[in-house]
């Protein structure tokens, strides 16, 4: 445990910081998950609306700094990949 004060309140602002951005990445997660899956049930509106809704939280997630901007970047070409060749 930290003796300095500013480390003491430095720790408090990474635990909230880190459940934030846990938060933000199991969404990120789940949207690519349910995406994934419409895709291979073969429907098409559908899964081209979960793959939007993917992209944007990607999107979300790139911007807040909780994923690189790369990884977002390389997770929407593969979903896109996916969808397109369905």
């Amino acid at each position: 445990m930290a003796n300095i004060k500013s480390q003491i309140k430095r720790n408090r602002q990474n635990k909230k910081l880190r459940i934030n951005n846990r938060v933000v990445r199991g969404t990120v997660r789940s949207f690519v998950r349910k995406a994934k899956a419409s895709i291979q049930a073969g429907n098409a509106k559908e899964a081209h609306v979960e793959t939007l809704k993917a992209i944007k939280a990607l999107d979300r997630a790139a911007s807040k700094g909780v994923i690189h901007k790369n990884k977002a970047a390389r997770s929407k070409a593969r979903l896109m990949k996916r969808l397109n060749s369905m």
